[in-house]
């Protein structure tokens, strides 16, 4: 049985597997360790009972006023574990997590080119806000998706933009 449990530093040791996806955006120690010191709340691992990491998620709070937001900076399931709902899991965590801290709405980026996952975040609500060009190494584009949470009651936050932005024009 999967469980869920916060990320803690040996996780570190252990995670490589989940990294090795080639659409996983995989960043250096200090940069894991930044977002395990400043928002904890929001970074979770999926454990296998064996106590193989599944799959992890990490995020963040941002924002001000109506642009108060949680933000996914990475989500990863093990290609051994994938097709079993653990993003989805993993998304409603930190969903969960925002809905606490009183965000207006859950923004991610993904790879225009990563059909797969564009398919599930629509399918869990969200939907293309806007594309952000150049935003990936080796100058893929990005999509901006968006799910309004509760505080948005009019979904402000999820009418799209027509025209795409650069990484440095994005608030």
């Amino acid at each position: 049985m999967t469980s869920l449990r916060p990320f803690v530093c040996n996780d570190m040791f252990k995670f490589n597997g989940v990294n090795l996806d080639p659409l996983t955006e995989t960043y250096g120690l200090s940069f894991y360790m930044q977002y395990l010191a400043h928002w904890p709340e929001y970074f979770q691992v999926a454990v296998a009972p064996s106590g193989e990491i599944m799959g992890y998620i990490m995020g963040k709070a941002e924002g001000h006023g109506e642009n108060w937001h949680g933000h996914v900076t990475a989500l990863s399931v093990s290609p051994d574990y994938r097709r079993l709902g653990l993003a989805a899991t993993l998304m409603k965590f930190l969903e969960d997590v925002s809905e606490k801290k009183r965000c207006f709405f859950v923004d991610l980026f993904v790879r225009v080119s990563n059909q797969i996952a564009i398919n599930m975040y629509k399918l869990l609500g969200y939907i293309v806000y806007r594309t952000v060009l150049e935003y990936y190494s080796g100058d893929e584009n990005a999509y901006d998706m968006r799910k309004a949470l509760k505080r948005d009651v009019d979904k402000k936050s999820m009418i799209p933009l027509s025209n795409p932005v650069r990484p440095e024009d994005i608030d």
